[in-house]
């Protein structure tokens, strides 16, 4: 089959399109047609050998497929021909058949492309998983995302309002990454420069409920700032490069949080939590409620193209590595 390969930990220009085995149908697995694979952000740490997950070279990156099912145990809750997402944890996703585990599988809503489904699940459950248990999002609040023109930025301002979410500000660097975050469903778009100013006057000197943020670096304190007593900062990621300190008298002064979110590490210690999280996703995809991702597609052979548009963040929204 046809896959994609990292042999060298140089960065995205090591992925190279080859010819490997495919994998063992072993018994209790599903086996799924690959047609999409999406790309995130670890995908390009990982090429440098800088994630905390260290695959054996070399490797077939991706995390997260959306296909179609070739063969799937007898008891499983999916069939063969049945269309689905699912999750690799965290590689081998770029490569056209996967062997998943069955509670790292889900249907696909008929409404989703593949292509759209492939965009789903690391984001969206990462947001899910922000938004509802760590950050506590009740009805009627505002929520501040940074990098709101990335993957997890477009998922948070497409999720929010469906959690309860009355008002979602996006944080830009530009004002044509501003245009995307508004085409997400942004209420409010400010530029990185001078955004707490903006936030206090938008929110009328209350601040926010919660901030959102995959970037750190030196936004960070100014993200405090703009809390609302109460207020959460929930600490995603670092694509910012850099990882930032709090001073914890902040918190104590304003009552406010700062929460740290691992989606991935949670789920490995809650067992089901996949299953209710999709559980809830699901039919909000379904019917419309959270507007399916409008990805950027690259073709197969340009893997390591779409890996390095995360790592130099001229990716707009989610990216997605088409595989059929």
């Amino acid at each position: 089959m046809r896959a994609i390969q990292i042999a060298e930990l140089e960065g995205p220009q090591a992925a190279k399109l080859v010819e490997i085995d495919e994998p063992a149908a072993d018994a209790g697995l599903v086996v799924v047609d690959v047609h999409a694979a999406g790309v995130a952000f670890p995908d390009a740490l990982q090429s440098r050998g800088l994630y905390q997950y260290k695959p054996e070279m070399p490797y077939t990156p991706g995390a997260e497929v959306a296909g179609v099912v070739r063969s799937a145990p007898s008891d499983a809750h999916v069939q063969p021909g049945d269309r689905v997402v699912g999750l690799t944890m965290l590689c081998g996703a770029m490569a056209e058949v996967v062997a998943l585990q069955p509670e790292r599988v889900f249907t696909l809503p008929d409404a989703l492309s593949f292509e759209a489904g492939a965009g789903v699940l690391f984001n969206d459950l990462t947001v899910q998983f922000a938004l509802r248990t760590r950050g506590r999002l009740a009805d009627g609040e505002t929520v501040l995302v940074h990098g709101a023109a990335g993957g997890i930025g477009t998922s948070t301002l497409r999720i929010a309002p469906a959690l309860g979410a009355a008002r979602t500000i996006a944080v830009v660097s530009t004002e044509e990454k501003g245009e995307v975050a508004r085409a997400a469903g942004a209420t409010d778009v400010v530029l990185a420069e001078g955004f707490k100013d903006a936030v206090k006057e938008l929110t009328g000197g209350r601040g926010v409920d919660i901030v959102l943020d995959p970037v750190g670096g030196d936004r960070f304190t100014d993200s405090l700032r703009s809390l609302a007593p109460g207020g959460r900062l929930l600490v995603v990621g670092f694509t910012g490069g850099e990882i930032p300190t709090v001073k914890v008298n902040r918190l104590l002064l304003n009552n406010v949080d700062t929460v740290g979110v691992g989606w991935g590490a949670w789920t490995m210690t809650h067992p089901g939590y996949l299953q209710e999280q999709w559980a809830e996703l699901e039919p909000l995809l379904a019917s419309g409620a959270v507007p399916a991702p409008d990805p950027v597609v690259y073709p197969l052979e340009r893997a390591g193209e779409a890996i390095a548009s995360l790592e130099d963040r001229s990716a707009r929204g989610k990216v997605v590595v088409a595989i059929r």
